[in-house]
């Protein structure tokens, strides 16, 4: 069962502490874009299952990424698509949207996600942390 868009986004905003729901889209969109670069066959196909129907597009619909990203190119290349964001913001941006991500998700399914990434990726997957 997925989680209902306005859910999803209301955990995003609360765990990202922004003022709008708009701006929690804005970064749930750039960083489930980037992701699903990295994501291939039924590990993509049932996290986006487990998504909201616009964020799962997004998942499956990815921005192509040339080569897995590491962890800090990951947080670099958000930062570029985040109007305003430095690489601080950006981990926060993250921290937000995946950790909202894993929580639909479940622990199963996150464990064979973070198979598919390069070593790193499951601090990102934590809750957001102030540095």
């Amino acid at each position: 069962m997925s989680m209902r868009r306005e859910s999803f986004l209301a955990h995003v905003q609360e765990r990202g502490e922004y003022e709008t729901a708009e701006e929690a889209d804005r970064v749930a969109r750039v960083v489930l874009a980037l992701l699903g670069a990295h994501l291939v066959g039924t590990v993509r196909a049932e996290l986006a299952a487990r998504l909201p129907e616009t964020y799962a597009l997004i998942l499956l619909n990815p921005l192509q990424a040339a080569e897995p990203l590491s962890p800090e190119r990951f947080v670099r290349a958000t930062a570029a698509w985040i109007e305003g964001a430095t690489e601080e913001t950006a981990l926060w941006d993250i921290g937000a949207v995946l950790s909202t991500t894993a929580a639909a998700a479940g622990d199963v399914l996150i464990r064979e996600v973070l198979l598919q990434l390069p070593p790193g990726y499951d601090l990102l997957f934590g809750h957001p942390q102030l540095a």
